[in-house]
Formats: C-alpha cells, structure tokens, sequence
C-alpha cells in the first residue's frame, strides 16, 4: 500500500507532466475542436489505453529492454516520429471541422475508431512514454510497504485516472470554443497550422533526441 505522503508526491508529479503540451495534449485538442467532443473522448480513450500497455511493459520490464538495446529504440523511436508527422500532415491538409452535425451514423462511428486508433498509435509508438513510466514508478515502490507488484498496479491505476481527468478537461475545453471558431474561419486556418506544427514539431524532436 502506497503511503499518503508518496500517493501526494506522485499525484503532483503527474500534474506536472500532463499539464506541460505534448503530442497528446495537442490530439486531444486538434480532435475535440475538429470533430466534437465525442472523437475527443475516443482519442482520450486511445491514449488510456496506451498508457495502461506501457504502465504493463514497465512493470515487466520491456523498458530496461529498451534501454539495452539500442537499436530496438531507434526503431521504435523514428517509427513514432514519423507517425507524428503524418498525423500533423492530415490535419494540416484535412478542412477542421470535418464532421459537420447531422452525419450518418456509420461515419460518425467510423470517426470514433479513426480518433480512438490514433490516440493509441500517438502515444504507443512514443518509447518515452515508455521510459517514463519505467523511471517515474519505481521512485514511488517501496518493498517494505508490501508486495511490489500491488503497488505498481496502485500507481498505475493513478496515473491513468489523472491523464483521463486531464484529457477529458481538453477535450471539453476544447470543444466548448468550436462555435466560436466556426464563425471565424481564420481562427480555423489558425488552429489548423498551430495543431499540425506541433505535432511535426514534437515528431521532430522525437527524431533527433
């Protein structure tokens, strides 16, 4: 059992890292504005459930294994890059509001599993992810607060509750002001080239780190 005090700690240390723009915050965002709050929950859902394999790898420790093999990681590594980028280049070449009310529902659901398949792929093909999440947990295990194993699950549970709480502010945050930038086309172009640069950007970094 975690103890308050390191269960504080950790949660604040979370806030730190889901508040501070990322490739997922800026999915979540991009999906939200574009395609409503529903796709912006699905991306969520993507990126929990990434978060939920990586949290898994950690604790078998795939990512010691990262750390080792070198070349595993650079695969690893330049294929997320490049998914970042092609996933910036969409947007940047696909109108925003995409969606418009009253589609039919097989689009509708269609978009949904688009948006749930990109907030996985964005954060799975991410090994920092992974590496955090090997760094980060073991700081907050103790082996004489009993069996290690509950307690990465314990850790574990929270980490993917405060990015869900997280993700589900942006994606409402965002989608509360697509009214607004449906009567502001050039808001529109705006948001469409900050979402996409970013994404490139952030897949560019992933590249060369």
């Amino acid at each position: 059992m975690i103890s308050a005090h390191l269960l504080v700690v950790f949660i604040a240390a979370l806030v730190v890292v889901y508040a501070v723009p990322g490739p997922d915050m800026a999915l979540v965002l991009q999906t939200s504005i574009g395609r409503g709050v529903r796709s912006g929950f699905a991306a969520a859902g993507g990126l929990g459930v990434a978060r939920a394999v990586h949290v898994t790898l950690s604790a078998c420790g795939v990512a010691a294994l990262l750390r080792n093999a070198p070349w595993l990681y650079e695969i690893v590594r330049y294929g997320g890059a490049i998914y970042l980028a092609w996933v910036g280049i969409q947007i940047f070449r696909s109108p925003v509001f995409a969606l418009p009310a009253g589609v039919p529902a097989d689009t509708a659901a269609s978009s949904l599993r688009a948006s749930f398949v990109k907030g996985l792929l964005t954060n799975l093909l991410n090994p920092k992810a992974l590496l955090f999440c090997s760094v980060l947990l073991p700081q907050f295990v103790r082996p004489e607060a009993g069996p290690v194993a509950f307690q990465m699950i314990e850790l574990g549970v929270v980490l993917l509750l405060i990015g869900a709480c997280f993700d589900a502010m942006y994606a409402i945050g965002a989608a509360r002001i697509a009214g607004w930038m449906r009567a502001h086309p050039l808001a529109q172009t705006l948001q469409r080239w900050t979402f996409s640069a970013a994404l490139i950007g952030f897949a560019l970094r992933l590249s060369l780190d």
